[in-house]
């Protein structure tokens, strides 16, 4: 049996979130076209029975603008330190270059694998030529290049993987998938339709709180507030008669009943709290560290 921790690094929109889902089979992890959409580590247990992967997805990796920005870079920093195995993970469309320094200034101590991922959207001699530029860097054990989105190439993923690992019992119980709290998933289904919906800096300037989820016989009783920073932004949310907060309840409503295979009631808040990603108390209340 071999087990550990397998943990993904990468720049904001490599897409450590869509291989992390792909991966497991199952949305954990929401996913835009928008960067910095993923500000927690999400920890997703693959268990099988030669082996039990804990991955974790990371937020991308960018200098810090606000105190939600080092927390951020925190989680990041636990990730380098806890992983017996790292993913490097990048684009094949983005610079070669500004990856290699980035994966090299990491420093880590771990095998790593060396991921080009997007490799749907690049003619093949480009993604020979990527792996060519980066075949004798000393960073990483081994190289693949896969289409995380598209599915092409995670067959072949795992096996150089599990090779890297340690051999040692399972962490966790075989039916868990993650060590994060229902109510964590279910914020974060929220938030992936304020990325979806708004424009402009409202997604960056936003945060979820679930104050309410009542499990009861036929349904989910779900309360939600949607912080913003602004009472401008709190309009551009609610919208004309509350056609925007409906629009955003009823997709996210959508995805939380398919998460939880069950029905659910939910009711959305649009708040303003000024300067909230500076504000340590807002921070450790929204669920960005202690």
């Amino acid at each position: 049996m071999k087990s550990g921790f397998v943990n993904i690094f990468g720049k904001p929109n490599a897409g450590k979130s869509t291989l992390l889902n792909a991966l497991m089979g199952e949305k954990l992890a929401i996913v835009s076209s928008k960067v910095q959409t993923t500000r927690h580590r999400i920890k997703a247990i693959l268990t099988e029975k030669e082996y039990q992967i804990i991955f974790s997805d990371t937020p991308g990796i960018i200098e810090p603008r606000y105190r939600l920005h080092e927390k951020m870079m925190q989680s990041v920093k636990g990730a380098l330190e806890d992983a017996d195995v790292a993913l490097l993970i990048m684009d094949v469309n983005d610079d070669w270059e500004e990856n290699d320094q980035l994966f090299s200034g990491l420093h880590l101590k771990v095998p790593c694998v060396l991921v080009i991922n997007k490799t749907d959207t690049a003619p093949r001699d480009k993604v020979q030529a990527c792996i060519d530029y980066f075949k004798n860097k000393p960073y990483y054990k081994k190289i693949v290049a896969i289409s995380a989105l598209a599915g092409a190439g995670l067959d072949d993923f795992i096996k150089p993987v599990v090779e890297l690992l340690p051999e040692g019992a399972p962490f966790y119980d075989t039916d868990d998938i993650s060590d994060l709290p229902t109510k964590f998933f279910v914020s974060e289904l929220i938030r992936e339709k304020v990325y979806e919906l708004a424009q402009d800096e409202i997604p960056y300037h936003t945060a979820v709180l679930v104050r309410e989820f009542k499990e009861k016989q036929t349904l989910v009783k779900i309360v939600a507030d949607i912080i913003v920073h602004r009472e401008t932004q709190k309009a551009i949310l609610i919208g004309e008669k509350g056609s925007m907060v409906k629009k955003l309840g009823t997709a996210a409503r959508k995805d939380i009943e398919a998460f939880l295979d069950q029905k659910v009631f939910l009711e959305l808040f649009i708040k303003v709290k000024p300067k909230w990603r500076d504000n340590e108390l807002y921070l450790k209340e929204y669920g960005y560290g202690s």
